[in-house]
């Protein structure tokens, strides 16, 4: 079994209750209790307190579902996307872990999704717009809060490509699909199947998805990236991009191999052997402390900062690397 050293475990726990919640489930094997009673924090101490407190009057981040009121072309350009509008901030509560049934967080989140509608079309929130990497995030939130997505699910099931994969310039004519676009779908479509055999979600309406469909265009989307080893061209296999070798968090709309190592460390499978060229990648990027830096990061304002500078030790990457590698040498 893969061991997280003493010291490295402990730096991760010397931080905001979301890193420590699920430190202590994942590397520290702590009892339910102890980790529901961290959880039960990240709504109300440190970066999801903060994520909560930025919100405006209405209910709403920023006035926009996806795109801040004041965000210009000039802005992007300049600064990059900014991540501060609805949608994004509820992925960023997800991927904190703020309880969906904390009544702070339920409060908000119903609110928000009330008081914004698409920029694309003035489409209710939840019922997405059209660019499947908007999409999927808004399933995955969807389904850890609590609403009906099933319409959005739908649609993504009609939008995968020929090769199995999705990309958000398929309406602009792309006929191939993409890491960043499909590791976002296959892990919605993951979250979606999930909830529904539970009987969590919201009842859907007439045209529920099917879940066998579901697994199927899942099935689709994942051989896709086990295909190219999570990095590399199919054609060539040369690396598609380098940034995919750069770990980062939070990813936004991005692939990296550490997001993807952890969509198949979520599905509890057996790892595929095409995933070991990427955990040699993973483990090849640990310092000589043990812990992990932060390769990049993504330009773009935010509410709140949760990373340091590119280099530097990452809580976040190092969590989620020795959790993966945990995963792997459990399974050899």
């Amino acid at each position: 079994m893969h061991r997280a050293p003493a010291d490295v475990v402990e730096w991760l726990l010397d931080s905001d209750p979301a890193v420590r919640w699920q430190v202590l489930r994942d590397l520290k094997d702590a009892s339910a209790d102890v980790v529901a009673d961290e959880r039960a924090r990240v709504a109300h101490v440190g970066w999801g307190a903060a994520l909560l407190d930025a919100r405006r009057p209405d209910g709403s981040w920023e006035a926009g579902a996806h795109w801040p009121d004041w965000a210009t072309m000039e802005i992007v350009t300049t600064e990059g996307q900014p991540w501060t509008a609805t949608a994004p901030v509820l992925t960023e509560l997800r991927l904190l872990g703020a309880d969906p049934h904390d009544p702070a967080v339920a409060d908000a989140v119903s609110r928000a999704t009330a008081a914004v509608r698409w920029e694309y079309a003035n489409e209710p929130f939840w019922d997405g717009e059209v660019e499947p990497c908007i999409n999927s995030a808004t399933v995955s939130s969807g389904v850890y809060f609590g609403h009906d997505v099933s319409g959005i699910v739908n649609r993504l099931l009609t939008e995968q490509m020929a090769d199995g994969g999705w990309n958000c310039e398929q309406e602009n004519g792309s006929v191939r699909g993409s890491f960043d676009t499909t590791i976002s779908v296959v892990e919605a479509l993951l979250a979606y199947e999930r909830a529904a055999h539970a009987g969590t979600l919201p009842p859907p309406g007439a045209d529920a998805p099917d879940l066998d469909v579901v697994a199927d265009r899942r099935d689709g989307g994942e051989e896709y990236l086990l295909a190219r080893h999570l990095f590399r061209r199919l054609s060539t296999r040369e690396v598609a991009q380098e940034r995919y070798l750069q770990p980062t968090f939070p990813t936004r709309w991005g692939h990296d191999i550490l997001r993807g190592l952890e969509h198949f460390r979520e599905r509890g499978s057996t790892p595929d052997i095409r995933l070991a060229e990427a955990i040699e990648e993973i483990a090849d990027l640990r310092m000589p402390d043990g812990r992990w830096p932060l390769s990049r990061t993504v330009r773009g304002r935010t509410h709140t900062h949760m990373e340091g500078p590119a280099g530097t030790p990452s809580r976040w990457i190092t969590l989620k690397a020795l959790r993966v590698l945990r995963w792997w040498s459990e399974a050899a």
